[in-house]
């Protein structure tokens, strides 16, 4: 019996999105984000039992911008899994990979192949600030620690309104110097 290559139907990416020229340049690109991820979620970040300042956000949106919704959150999920592995405080909670394979999901179908105005950027950092930092990780956190989700609700709210506009802005600041080089196009 003649084994034939299995040949997956490429999707074409929308027009301005980036097309890479190979599989091998794909895999390095998506190592270097998730590196990059977890060096600045778990590394370089300001972490409370309840509460995280990093900006683990940029590079994870920054690459759902470049690659698209699967492959964005594909690097989320391999970012936290690596992340709480090398460098994990508590025990492991499949929740918080959950979200995170939303969040670079979002990231990715909101960045991929449109223009990154600001409006579209402030309206997905808004929505993945409440459905998935607010609403979802507190339910995890109140799952995980057993305390009301209306308490933990105190410390987090404040820490979203204020880096909600701060999200946005150091987005829109690494992003639109870097989009011609990350794209080939300088």
């Amino acid at each position: 019996m003649r084994k034939f290559p299995v040949v997956l139907p490429v999707e074409q990416p929308p027009s301005g999105a980036v097309r890479w020229r190979s599989r091998t340049q794909s895999l390095v690109r998506a190592g270097v984000f998730t590196a990059l991820t977890v060096l600045l979620t778990y590394v370089f970040a300001v972490q409370t039992p309840f509460v995280r300042l990093s900006f683990g956000f940029l590079p994870l949106a920054l690459y759902g911008a470049l690659a698209g919704p699967w492959r964005a959150a594909l690097v989320s999920a391999a970012a936290d899994l690596i992340g709480v592995s090398l460098f994990g405080t508590g025990a492991f909670f499949p929740g918080f990979t959950l979200s995170a394979l939303i969040v670079g999901a979002a990231y990715g179908a909101s960045f991929y192949g449109h223009r990154l105005t600001v409006r579209r950027v402030a309206l997905t950092f808004l929505c993945v600030d409440i459905a998935v930092h607010l609403i979802l990780n507190t339910l995890w956190l109140a799952l995980l620690y057993e305390k009301g989700a209306v308490l933990l609700l105190g410390s987090r709210v404040p820490k979203i309104v204020l880096c909600y506009p701060l999200h946005i802005a150091a987005f829109l600041a690494v992003c639109r110097p870097l989009a011609p080089v990350l794209t080939g196009r300088r």
